[in-house]
């Protein structure tokens, strides 16, 4: 096994992401090495490129969608071995501390998030701690068992802190990644009706096949109106005059969380993922108090979601197919092309995995 390798790297704040070579990661006893096969590339990672969410320390490489095979096992490791298919929860975590003894893992006092705080997937080979890895059944293509790692797994986890009851009704903003995903969880849970809102045709189109009723923000908007009153008045008619119960707010800037505010029923839940890094102004008495709403935030995931999740996935109740629209090589100017166009909050493809 080469004792070099190479990864895609962040080295400066606001600077493009940098192919170098660097030593392949040393195996703790505890430790297992995965060959990576492939890496999502998350709207996260742009921000941590643009410094919206710190990443350190630098130089550090980014990813924390992966998937792989195992390829070398620490000596104190035991239930995998070399060739296991695997996906990585995005946490290297204690195990010890209050908040992994309660599975809440995410706020674990010596955490690491992977391509974050420690090196991540956009390499050839990531090391991580043997509990953070899943398997990963054969009947799943390595591309979907990275974005599973992230945008499905948050997706799921948002729904679960909604605490979306059977019979209910969603709305999802911003139906990228984690909305497309989102939709078709919803639908797995037990929601009645799904209303998907978004500004680019094509991915409202695509939410439409997955059984989404399709919401254009930019179709609602008009000089002589609030767009972020129009989007909620639209969401009350397509739904026979009511709110909707849940709404999950994948952007979190003040375009798309007023609206989903203001779309809510009464007892109605908006739970907050995106990261946003603007003010949103908040009504107290007519959105909060007078519905009796909720507005939560939503951190991630955990790893007990993660095998529910790969069982949705293997029996076709989540398809993420349709959702996997590109695949570049571990290459830095096609991943900075991705991050560039996610900046921009650009049209295109849903999710962009790297094939490495």
């Amino acid at each position: 096994m080469p004792s070099a390798m190479k990864a895609v790297r962040l080295t400066a704040v606001g600077q493009p992401l940098e192919m170098q070579e660097i030593p392949r990661p040393a195996v703790g006893p505890l430790d297992v090495l995965v060959q990576v096969r492939a890496a999502g590339i998350c709207h996260s990672d742009a921000h941590y490129r643009a410094g919206v969410s710190s990443v350190y320390p630098l130089p550090m490489t980014l990813g924390h969608e992966v998937s792989g095979v195992v390829a070398q096992v620490g000596e104190l490791v035991t239930g995998w071995q070399p060739g296991d298919r695997v996906c990585l929860h995005y946490l290297a975590t204690c195990g010890r501390c209050a908040y992994c003894h309660r599975g809440m893992e995410q706020f674990c006092t010596a955490g690491q998030m992977i391509g974050k705080q420690r090196d991540g997937g956009y390499a050839q080979f990531i090391v991580v701690p043997a509990r953070s890895l899943f398997p990963l059944p054969d009947e799943i293509p390595f591309e979907q068992g990275a974005v599973m790692m992230c945008s499905s797994a948050t997706a799921l986890h948002a729904l679960h802190k909604a605490r979306l009851a059977a019979g209910e009704s969603v709305a999802i903003f911003g139906v990228g990644g984690l909305g497309m995903s989102a939709i078709q969880l919803a639908r797995a849970l037990g929601a009645l009706r799904i209303f998907a809102v978004d500004l680019d045709a094509g991915r409202l189109a695509l939410a439409e096949q997955l059984g989404a009723t399709p919401v254009n923000a930019r179709r609602t908007d008009s000089p002589d109106q609030d767009c972020q009153s129009c989007v909620a008045d639209e969401i009350r008619r397509l739904n026979r005059g009511r709110g909707v119960d849940v709404a999950l707010d994948f952007v979190s800037l003040p375009a798309t969380l007023r609206p989903a505010i203001a779309s809510l029923a009464p007892f109605g839940r908006v739970v907050a993922v995106g990261l946003g890094d603007q003010p949103v102004p908040i009504y107290p008495y007519q959105e909060l108090i007078n519905r009796e709403a909720e507005i939560i935030g939503c951190s991630d995931h955990l790893a007990s979601e993660i095998p529910l999740l790969t069982e949705l996935v293997r029996r076709g109740s989540l398809d993420l197919t349709p959702v996997v629209t590109e695949l570049i090589p571990l290459e830095a100017a096609a991943i900075n092309a991705t991050l560039d166009r996610l900046e921009r909050y650009g049209a295109g493809g849903v999710r962009t995995v790297i094939r490495v």
